[in-house]
């Protein structure tokens, strides 16, 4: 089994390079080893790698940039997403893509269901909603809708929290915003079974759109809360105690992108497809901060 990945540097890519290759060959790359931005590269490269499955998290994930920076947006997110999923059909491969709860506008009440309609609010929502669109243009894809991804490699904001409360005596984080914080090793960890079920089931029909988050829900304000708390109990030594980090409405912190004030996914339908069990979001979390800390 052969597999191109893409993004191996990104939170999600890394993780799975790390699960994926401990039983399968995998080619993973990064913008150095491939440029996103050229379509006709990418076929090339496919062409040359010749793989049995294309995993593609990589994408343009800087929310903020995005709105002054559409033309790399759409590049990444949608020329590229394009390119593959056309070489994949070509191929008659199966394509695993990895797409964002910026596809909603947050205004549901309860979570949202696969089939529940998009209506992307940002810039960086709307390419990515066009890179599914381009999946699923080829018949074999599957495409994972994630939120709130946080792990020990790269960037998010865990490392963010962990660093202002060492830094600073006080913090403001925003607490009308619902998600669900997720782990990229869960992310892999699931990816995983999905590999195994696509090899196993040489007839494989559930191909489509899955929702996969931890399980439980939080905003940004308990979820900072946690941490400081977690890493408190870890040893960090910190300048904040907990009533120093107050709670903020949206309004209040204005960013170029609009953020959806509900992020949660339900993940009924992708446990029940791969009978899987997922975790939650604390016991994830957890796991993180013993790395980063210890």
């Amino acid at each position: 089994m052969k597999i191109l990945l893409t993004g191996k540097n990104g939170q999600v890519g890394f993780e799975l390079n790390k699960k994926l290759s401990t039983l399968w060959d995998v080619i993973a790359i990064d913008r150095k080893d491939l440029d996103l931005a050229n379509p006709r590269e990418i076929s090339a490269f496919i062409d040359n790698v010749s793989p049995d499955l294309i995993i593609h998290p990589a994408a343009y994930t800087a929310v903020d940039q995005a709105e002054s920076e559409p033309e790399m947006a759409y590049q990444i997110n949608v020329a590229s997403t394009q390119a593959l999923s056309k070489k994949a059909s070509e191929l008659d491969i199966p394509v695993i893509y990895f797409s964002t709860d910026y596809v909603f506008d947050g205004l549901k009440k309860e979570p949202y269901l696969e089939d529940d309609k998009t209506n992307p609010q940002s810039l960086y929502g709307k390419t990515k909603l066009e890179g599914e669109e381009a999946i699923r243009q080829h018949q074999k894809h599957i495409i994972l809708r994630t939120s709130w991804v946080f792990g020990s490699h790269g960037h998010n904001f865990i490392k963010t929290i962990l660093k202002l409360i060492q830094e600073k005596d006080n913090l403001s984080v925003v607490s009308d915003q619902l998600g669900a914080p997720t782990s990229a090793s869960m992310l892999a960890n699931v990816t995983f079974k999905i590999i195994q079920k696509l090899i196993d089931y040489k007839d494989f029909k559930d191909f489509g759109t899955y929702h996969v988050t931890s399980q439980g829900e939080a905003n940004w304000y308990q979820y900072a809360i946690f941490i400081h708390n977690e890493a408190s109990r870890l040893g960090l030594s910190s300048k904040m105690k907990q009533s120093d980090i107050k709670a903020i409405l949206t309004d209040d912190y204005v960013t170029a992108a609009k953020r959806p004030l509900n992020s949660r996914l339900n993940t009924e339908k992708i446990k029940k497809t791969f009978m899987l069990e997922l975790p939650d979001w604390e016991d994830e979390v957890k796991k993180v901060l013993r790395e980063l800390i210890h």
